[in-house]
């Protein structure tokens, strides 16, 4: 035969408070519960149309992702202070307790908040966008991405290049596709012995052969300097900047092939050995 215990006034008291609150905070709950869901479903909703707008609108797709995410972030934020105020937290002291953490955070990730503030300004005055051959840092590659805190290049040599967007906001950058062509500069060396006007009709023609050389800008031939052992001329060819690096190997080795082919001799140093004679 089993006994139960008394339930006690303690236990009652309890009970009571218990019931008491939940009957005081489950509408609060299910109401903040409520907001949320709303709220996360109206964000979305509103990411997705400013998404739409700006996309019919034409603005850069990294733009558009970038403005998306930093719009998402601060709604979803604002949404947390309702929810939080709905739960019966006071909205004042949550402020400050966040407006504290911001203050701690921005002083150990300074560096950071520069590289955001760069990629803020990045976006919006566009010194480049993605596809654009640049140089910067000391870094040539092809943009490959742009994101809040750094820009991705693809070097060349198909490395891929992490630049902080601090330094790129602050610091110097050469677009070479930002005007559409780019000139190619190559300075080649011949003998004293040689013609100069066949030396400049074989350079010449080996620039006019090239489908990928621009017939405007057109290019051009100069004898630039009279060195020590050569007389060096300026092949100065103009192409998309997709072509660049193609034209820019094609020209040097079709201007070695035609000017041996025309005997005309691109000077080398020489090694004199010297016997003593004993």
């Amino acid at each position: 035969m089993q006994i139960n215990a008394p339930e006690t006034a303690d236990n009652k008291d309890w009970l009571t408070q218990f019931k008491d609150s939940m009957i005081e905070y489950a509408p609060k709950i299910v109401a903040a519960l409520v907001i949320l869901i709303i709220g996360l479903f109206v964000i979305n909703i509103i990411i997705r149309l400013i998404k739409r707008i700006m996309k019919k609108r034409g603005i850069d797709a990294t733009l558009q992702k970038f403005l998306g995410n930093l719009l998402s972030w601060t709604l979803k934020i604002l949404l947390f202070v309702v929810v939080a105020s709905k739960l019966g937290v006071e909205t004042t002291s949550f402020a400050a307790v966040i407006g504290a953490a911001g203050l701690a955070i921005g002083l150990a990730l300074q560096g950071s908040l520069a590289n955001f503030a760069g990629g803020v300004l990045i976006m919006i005055f566009k010194p480049y966008k993605i596809g654009d051959l640049i140089e910067a840092q000391g870094v040539l590659g092809v943009v490959k991405e742009i994101q809040i805190f750094t820009t991705k290049l693809n070097t060349p040599g198909n490395k891929l290049a992490i630049i902080p967007n601090g330094a790129l906001s602050n610091g110097n950058i050469i677009n070479y596709t930002a005007e559409g062509v780019l000139r190619v500069d190559h300075v080649i060396g011949v003998s004293y012995d040689a013609d100069i006007k066949q030396t400049k009709d074989v350079l010449m023609k080996v620039l006019t052969a090239n489908t990928q050389v621009l017939k405007d800008p057109a290019p051009t031939v100069n004898v630039s300097e009279l060195a020590d052992s050569s007389v060096n001329f300026a092949v100065r060819p103009w192409v998309n900047a997709a072509d660049y690096w193609d034209v820019y190997f094609k020209v040097l080795e079709d201007a070695k092939i035609q000017l041996d082919a025309a005997g005309i001799e691109i000077p080398y140093p020489h090694s004199v050995e010297i016997q003593k004679q004993g």
